[in-house]
């Protein structure tokens, strides 16, 4: 059965279900395999339960009474249920393709703009920010969440309706082949890299596979007509994977002065603790059309600097798809963070500064950096580890433990193993086994009065702590 047949049946029962344990009535389950589970083995559950067909891969299906199922030459069963409904058995190659190949059929029928976001650090933060500002002029499916892998970028395509003018597509990688992958599923029409760093070097082998990785979104527009490209200019990196022969677009923004002339322009006002920055346009566009040298003034709700990258990156795409300059603006002051990347959370105690979703290199030095600048005191920093960086593990939390050191803050706790073995002789710090200790700790001696920084990669579970401080 080739994929066209598939979302005609996908038509008539337009609810994709990979749980067998959410069933809706009429919907259809595809069999996933992971490490730990073979959807394959509850396909015949999810179609009792209520799905009217199952996408497996596997051909040895045995009916609950003993009875294997035969296919016919299209790949198809179907078989009789307890309460005396039909179930139709959809027999595949391979349950994960056929589910990204159905999810892009499905993307197919909408002529709207799609934008792929991806990048080492502050890809969710910076999805949800054009989300925001997008919103201001059109109806925008996006994202939830960190859906941004090859079962997540599926489930939010199939959540596109006729209703939708416009959307954000966040894509994640840790092997190199991943981004074009979802690129090929999700086909954007506009392309944004975050920025590139050293993050699950494990399984990317290397800080060139990251870049290779990321850069095959700007592999796949070269193959649109018409796509456009949001750039940083003030990465080196990335601008040296694009040339003047390329077919796309490409908007640019900085932080950088000498390039105000063709780039969209920002400057940080303040960052206590709040980022407080201006931004204006091109002064080319702005000379063109006549327009004033006007600066735009936005008060965030996010903490750190580096969040101005983000910022102007949303405000990029907002201008290339025509929201109000007022508009971008108010969208944007507006945002609240509530998914533990650079959020100010003030309990009965402290006042932390909360950005415990993920953690690698990069991330982890801008955060430090940017709570050693904060004007606030006493500071305590509670730094968990950092999870993939295979051969370069305890390199890496060596120089989170040397940039501590440097940074003199008034009190450290690490979480994880992997700090057992660096050299903390310069740095005052207690060391924690796991989280579980670090609450043990935190029962016994309330830290109070502090502004505390708590960052690791989401395995350390640090974002339980908010509750506790």
């Amino acid at each position: 059965m080739d994929i066209k047949q598939l979302y005609k049946i996908y038509q008539e029962h337009p609810v994709i279900t990979t749980d067998s344990r959410d069933c809706p009535e009429g919907s259809i389950f595809v069999a996933l395999k992971g490490e730990n589970f073979n959807g394959n083995t509850f396909a015949v559950s999810a179609l009792q339960k209520g799905c009217s067909t199952a996408i497996i891969d596997e051909p040895t299906v045995i009916m609950p009474s003993g009875e294997a199922v035969s296919f016919d030459d299209n790949g198809t069963a179907t078989i009789s249920l307890e309460d005396g409904r039909k179930g139709t058995l959809i027999l595949v190659s391979d349950t994960l393709q056929t589910f990204k190949d159905l999810a892009r059929e499905h993307r197919r029928q909408f002529n709207i703009p799609v934008i792929g976001v991806t990048g080492t650090n502050g890809k969710t933060t910076t999805k949800e920010l054009i989300a925001a500002v997008l919103s201001q002029k059109f109806n925008v499916l996006y994202t939830q969440g960190n859906f941004n892998n090859d079962v997540g970028v599926p489930k939010t395509l199939f959540r596109l309706t006729k209703d939708h003018e416009i959307a954000v597509i966040e894509m994640g990688a840790s092997h190199p082949g991943d981004i074009k992958t979802l690129a090929e599923t999700a086909e954007p029409t506009c392309g944004l890299i975050t920025n590139v760093g050293r993050a699950h070097l494990q399984g990317f082998g290397s800080f060139e596979g990251v870049v290779k990785t990321k850069c095959e979104l700007y592999d796949f527009l070269r193959t649109r007509q018409d796509s456009l490209v949001i750039i940083n200019a003030d990465n080196e990196i990335l601008m040296d994977q694009i040339s003047d022969d390329d077919s796309f677009w490409v908007t640019s923004y900085s932080t950088n002065k000498e390039y105000q002339t063709a780039c969209i322009t920002g400057e940080i006002i303040a960052c206590d603790p709040f980022l407080k920055f201006r931004w204006r346009e091109p002064l080319m566009v702005l000379e063109e059309e006549g327009r004033s040298l006007k600066w735009h003034k936005i008060q965030t709700h996010l903490i750190g600097s580096y969040n101005i990258d983000n910022m102007l990156a949303a405000i990029a795409v907002g201008i290339n798809f025509g929201v109000d300059r007022k508009k971008i603006c108010d969208a944007l002051e507006n945002y609240v963070p509530s998914n533990n990347r650079s959020q100010m959370t003030v309990t009965e105690h402290n006042h932390l500064v909360v950005d415990a979703y993920n953690a690698n290199p990069t991330s982890m030095k801008a955060a430090i950096d940017n709570f050693k600048l904060m004007e606030v005191s006493p500071k305590m920093a509670i730094i968990g580890k950092m999870g993939e960086l295979g051969d370069v593990a305890q390199e890496e939390h060596q120089r989170v433990v040397d940039m501590l050191a440097e940074a003199h803050f008034d009190k450290v706790w690490l979480v994880g193993d992997e700090f057992t073995d660096t050299d903390r002789s310069m740095l005052d710090a207690r060391l924690f086994h796991d989280v579980e200790e670090l609450k043990a700790a935190i029962k016994e001696q309330q830290p109070c009065g502090y502004y505390i920084l708590i960052k690791g990669s989401n395995s350390n579970r640090l974002f339980e702590l908010p509750e506790l401080l």
